[in-house]
């Protein structure tokens, strides 16, 4: 695969809004292992190969084990997520396949026995930063592979 274009090389003021979002995310409270899981549950859904294996290094240097990262495209069928990991990842994929549901009232309800407003709020705003990162990797064709854990 040969990449398309450098997005944040060609247009860095664009870049700009999606940094500020994930500093948002970063400093909202979210559990680390927990936004590395939604991060890279969204990416799997939409395919993006340069985000999975970045989130997949990421969530290993926060601590998230090998077990966990394989299971993750069948959570609901495994023993290895806590509820409120199971509700995050819920919610990702509701919000992330939102063309094909309209994100249910009983959704909403089950998040918010394991999330607070504020923290749904961060959420959200961490599953559409993910979606965005996918479409432009996606889009423009970063290479997998390439990304390097800092």
């Amino acid at each position: 695969m040969k990449a398309r274009l450098n997005y944040s090389e060609v247009a860095p003021s664009a870049m700009k809004g999606m940094l500020e979002l994930e500093k948002y995310v970063h400093g909202s409270g979210l559990e680390r292992t927990l936004y590395e899981l939604v991060k890279t549950r969204a990416s799997q859904i939409n395919g993006c190969a340069y985000c999975i294996d970045m989130h997949t290094k990421d969530a290993r240097r926060a601590g998230e084990t090998e077990q966990r990262l394989y299971a993750l495209d069948a959570w609901q069928e495994t023993p290895f997520y806590t509820q409120r990991e199971r509700a995050a990842l819920a919610w990702t994929e509701a919000l992330t396949l939102i063309s094909e549901n309209d994100v249910p009232e009983s959704l909403y309800e089950a998040t918010s026995v394991h999330f607070n407003e504020e923290e749904i709020v961060a959420l959200t705003m961490a599953i559409i930063a993910i979606n965005g990162w996918n479409r432009l990797a996606i889009g423009f064709r970063t290479v997998p592979g390439s990304y390097k854990t800092p």
